[in-house]
Parts: C-alpha cells; structure tokens; sequence
C-alpha cells in the first residue's frame, strides 16, 4: 500500500472517531453514526488495500518462479 493510500485511510478513521466523539458530546446520533460509518469505511479502504498488496507481492512470486523454471 502506498503511504498516501494509508494516510488517507488512517485520517477517514480517525475523522470518524472525532465526529463519533463530538455526536455522543452533543447527543447528536446522526453525528455519532456518520462517524462511525467513517471508522468503518477507512478500515475496509485499508484492508482492501491490504490485500491488493499481498496479492500482487503473490503474483510477483509466481512470476518469478516461472522465470526460475525456464532458466533450468
């Protein structure tokens, strides 16, 4: 994952954890869940990145062992 993409993702949590913080002090549930909904939505951003990563560093491993198999 790129260090943009992680920032992005941490921020969109962390947002969301400010604006759950800031509904519950006002007693505003509209507020609470909108920032819950951003915690969620930054944690699925960053794994599916997570798991593009893993998969492409699997595909680069692949590629490379039928590289080493061709060259026996």
């Amino acid at each position: 994952m790129g260090v943009f993409d992680k920032a992005k993702d941490k921020a969109e949590q962390m947002t969301g954890k400010a604006k759950e913080a800031a509904g519950r002090s006002t007693d505003n549930p509209d507020l609470e869940d909108a920032g819950k909904r951003d915690q969620l939505s930054g944690e699925a951003k960053e794994t599916g990145h997570d798991l593009r990563d893993k998969a492409a560093g699997v595909a680069h491993d692949v590629k490379e062992g039928l590289k080493d198999d061709r060259t026996r």
